[in-house]
């Protein structure tokens, strides 16, 4: 059945407007009245059936039908703060990152991002992540839409969230140093969030990962393979969320 992701209030019984991109996409597949589709509203709580009532130009009316309380979020946090990469590239991880079931992202500015973000062009970037996002999510099953943050340096987020004020969540640094330790054992098992850095096409600057490691970023390896930079955090999300 297909899925449309709906911010909107959504009760049992309610009829309502889908949203602009939910109302083209069952345009585009020349859905009719009377059929039935599935409505998320990005919270995770779970999703809605829902039959639609009347087709417009560019409009699609819909009846809310019963609530499914379906769960298929990951079971432990995983919070990626990846350094930005070309264009496609990091448009593949939000995707990809999204499918297995990341929490949230964070696009980092970093020293070796080849791609520099900075005011209208960055909040059009995010807002072109953010729709990534959704589409993932509408296509995995996902019923919990991943915050795409806004982009900032490493120093600016670090600003933002002292160590002090995630005590509950432990962070780790994708690191090429030696005496680093494999992920999974650098992690404590079970549920507990995690937080994982890793950088762009080049890694992170020595300033940059010398910062995250006074801010209680603990440096962690994959393995002896170097990692194209938009595959080691799929490659780490897929052993903290699926292992």
């Amino acid at each position: 059945m297909p899925r449309f992701h709906c911010p909107l209030p959504l009760t049992t019984g309610a009829e309502l407007d889908l949203p602009a991109g939910a109302a083209r996409h069952v345009q585009v597949l020349r859905m009719q009245p009377g059929h039935t589709i599935t409505l998320f509203d990005g919270s995770g709580d779970g999703e809605w059936s829902a039959t639609i009532l009347q087709m417009g130009r560019s409009t699609v009316q819909v009846r809310v039908e019963a609530f499914h309380a379906t769960a298929r979020e990951a079971s432990r946090p995983v919070h990626l703060l990846a350094g930005i990469t070309a264009n496609e590239r990091m448009d593949w991880l939000v995707e990809k990152a999204t499918e297995i079931g990341v929490a949230s992202i964070t696009p980092l500015l970093a020293e070796r991002s080849v791609l520099k973000l900075k005011g209208e062009r960055g909040d059009k970037k995010r807002s072109h992540w953010q729709a990534v996002a959704v589409a993932a999510c509408e296509q995995c099953g996902g019923n919990r839409v991943p915050a795409i943050h806004p982009a900032m340096t490493l120093a600016e987020w670090t600003a933002a969230h002292p160590q002090a004020d995630s005590a509950d969540t432990q962070r780790v640094l994708l690191s090429l140093a030696e005496g680093t330790r494999p992920l999974l054992q650098a992690v404590a098992a079970g549920q507990t969030p995690v937080l994982f850095l890793s950088g762009p096409e080049g890694g992170l600057s020595p300033a940059e990962e010398a910062l995250a490691r006074a801010q209680g970023f603990a440096p962690v390896t994959l393995g002896p393979r170097v990692l194209r930079a938009e595959t080691a955090p799929i490659m780490a999300l897929s052993a903290l969320v699926l292992g």
